[in-house]
């Protein structure tokens, strides 16, 4: 997947804009944001739901407007707000999806047991979250070569949340490519390679999960048994807002941590503690450099 200098306007209102983004085949990428920060939007034209205003996108190396039959075809598609015929029973829809594709249900009866999903019920009767397995089952039945999942864990409990995160893993495994859009960060560290930051609009990052992740604080708490230089470790570089309370230290360090633990080493360490920045803490960084960068421009 791809797209160069995407935009698209609703009225005088903003969707998204200038967005270039490189989906590399065989990988799982995220794409975060708040809501309203135009992830549903580049999905949507990604799959020729709407058209941009200006800029041009390709999926599976095909024009998605001039494409997009031949797109669809191949590609697994969640909804974020997947919508259906609630007097159908979920086998029912199901078989209707793989109809369309010229599919069975093989595949589907599997993800079913798998997901704890009761095909005979009703759609008009089953929760959010069993809902959303429907959708999740129909984007993955028909063993499509890309998957396009928007905010895909809606309504799931955590322990199907764990089981939705092991099938992505598989299918990347196999080959497959995967675009999933999401505002829950923590499950990004768990699924993605790389990870496109939106806000506003705009793309303002685009990193590896590790590599953003470095850019962040880490917090470490050390136990020492005796008592140790506060000034010794404020010299230190990427390490800030030190405090000492009897043995115990506390700080944050940007980057490397070698610095700090041959520092520490020349003391007794009894306990020592690093809490990894939650990608939350990388997303927020992110923005804040975006709001620093703009207010420098200006």
């Amino acid at each position: 997947m791809s797209s160069k200098n995407l935009t698209k306007f609703y009225g005088k209102h903003r969707g998204i804009s200038g967005v270039n983004l490189e989906i590399n085949e065989g990988e799982v990428f995220g794409l975060l944001g708040p809501n309203g920060a135009g992830k549903t939007t580049c999905i949507r034209i990604f799959l020729d739901f709407i058209r941009p205003t200006s800029g041009s996108a390709k999926v599976l190396g095909m024009d998605s407007r001039s494409e997009s039959l031949e797109i669809r075809r191949n590609t697994g598609y969640l909804p974020g707000d997947f919508i259906t015929y609630e007097k159908l029973t979920a086998e029912e829809l199901l078989q209707y999806f793989a109809n369309l594709r010229g599919g069975h249900l093989s595949k589907a009866r599997v993800l079913a047991e798998r997901f704890d999903l009761d095909l005979s019920r009703k759609i008009g009767e089953l929760s959010r979250g069993n809902r959303q397995k429907v959708g999740l089952i129909q984007a993955f039945m028909s063993d499509p070569k890309l998957l396009i999942l928007d905010e895909p864990t809606t309504g799931l409990d955590p322990l199907l949340q764990q089981e939705f995160h092991a099938l992505v893993l598989e299918e990347a495994a196999s080959g497959k490519t995967l675009f999933v859009s999401s505002h829950v960060l923590p499950e990004v560290e768990i699924i993605c390679d790389r990870v496109g930051i939106i806000r506003e609009g705009s793309i303002v990052a685009v990193e590896e999960v590790a590599t953003l992740r470095k850019q962040t604080v880490t917090k470490i708490a050390i136990e020492f048994e005796e008592a140790v230089s506060k000034a010794d470790f404020e010299k230190i570089a990427g390490v800030s807002e030190v405090a000492i309370k009897d043995h115990h230290l506390t700080c944050n360090v940007t980057g490397s941590l070698d610095s700090l633990i041959k520092l520490a080493a020349k003391y007794t360490v009894v306990n020592l503690q690093s809490g990894h920045p939650a990608l939350e803490e990388v997303f927020l960084t992110f923005y804040n450099q975006s709001d620093e960068t703009a207010k420098t421009a200006d």
